[in-house]
């Protein structure tokens, strides 16, 4: 019986093993291909301190990338993230320079630069009605973006009598349902802040509810309610997002951020001050209840928080002058609390962030 003898095998195997590494090379590579997204979905995360924003893969939930907003009269000072199917762009408000920076959501490369009222803070857009709320706190306004024309379309006045209260424009979020939009307002005089409900055709008020102090909002598709965490008076108010009447109050202790799953079943927010103990806290919008025990944070100040689409992955910032953190909690099907994961190094400060398919 004759033996075949391979010639060279420590050659073919070599060559075998720099191919197979070649390939996970390219496959893990952020800007290979198409971009910097190629498939797999990113979280962008706005470095208030570093005029940047961070990319991260959030299938690994490692680091892709870092890009820098395009030099402008100042620093610029990136805040919020927002993610717009129409066009296929990363929205990032510049604070100060006093404009929205468009990104194409796969290269990264900036397609428009769009001016806004002073004083830029959070955002949100709206595919049904095809606009971009910045709201501008300086100005004392809200600025409406066209998301076909990427141009700014109104400047929507907060309401006279909270502004010579000394409110100040804040948060906001649209109603996926119906033409209307709800904006905070903070630091007005006496005990209670506001949210106030818009018109999204005509721009008008069409409503308002005092809250606690210092609200944020959030809402799901599947009902009728506004979620309002209000940091300073430690509760979360759910109202009627069509009338604005109060339907419950949630005790939680330094309720700040804002972060609903798809499917409108848990809603989550932060205990900002509270150093990262009880930091994540998880309630069920069926019952408005919270689903204890809240979740520890590894690093103080948690902030802004981004869900993956199917509700099984959350991100969240820290932020503060020397913060650099990103941390990444899971679920488990039949549990919604959040269990602490991974972190991600970011820029400095990190504020806003969005989930990017």
């Amino acid at each position: 019986m004759k033996v075949r003898v391979l010639r060279r095998p420590d050659l073919y195997i070599g060559l075998t093993l720099v191919l197979l590494l070649a390939f996970l090379l390219l496959a893990i590579t952020p800007a290979f291909a198409a971009g910097k997204n190629p498939g797999g979905g990113l979280v962008v995360v706005a470095n208030r301190g570093s005029g940047s924003v961070a990319i991260i893969d959030a299938h690994s939930g490692t680091l892709a990338d870092t890009v820098m907003l395009p030099a402008g009269p100042n620093t610029p000072e990136p805040m919020y993230v927002v993610y717009s199917p129409i066009g296929n762009l990363v929205l990032v408000g510049d604070r100060a320079n006093d404009r929205v920076v468009a990104f194409n959501a796969n290269t990264f490369a900036v397609e428009k630069l769009i001016p806004t009222d002073a004083g830029v803070f959070h955002m949100w857009a709206d595919t049904q009605m095809q606009q971009l709320w910045v709201a501008a706190d300086a100005a004392k306004t809200y600025t409406v973006i066209d998301l076909v024309s990427l141009e700014p379309v109104a400047s929507v006045p907060i309401p006279a009598d909270l502004a010579a209260l000394g409110g100040f424009p804040h948060d906001v979020i649209l109603d996926p349902l119906r033409p209307l939009a709800f904006v905070t307002i903070l630091g007005v005089a006496g005990d209670n802040d506001y949210v106030v409900q818009y018109d999204t055709k005509t721009f008008l008020e069409t409503g308002r509810a005092a809250v606690g102090k210092d609200p944020h909002v959030s809402l799901a598709s599947q009902n009728d309610k506004l979620y309002v965490p209000a940091q300073n008076s430690n509760i979360v108010t759910v109202l009627d997002r069509v009338s604005m009447a109060e339907l419950d109050e949630i005790a939680v202790p330094g309720a700040h951020g804002a972060g609903m799953r798809q499917d409108g079943r848990v809603f989550y927010t932060t205990n900002l001050p509270g150093g990262g103990s009880g930091g994540l806290v998880a309630i069920d919008t069926s019952t408005d209840t919270v689903i204890a025990p809240a979740t520890d944070t590894p690093y103080p100040v948690p902030h802004n928080i981004a869900l993956s689409p199917n509700g099984r992955k959350l991100f969240l910032t820290h932020s503060g002058g020397t913060a650099d953190k990103v941390t990444i909690y899971f679920t488990r099907p039949n549990d919604p609390r959040p269990i602490y994961f991974a972190e991600v190094t970011v820029g400095l400060n990190p504020f806003g962030l969005a989930y990017v398919p």
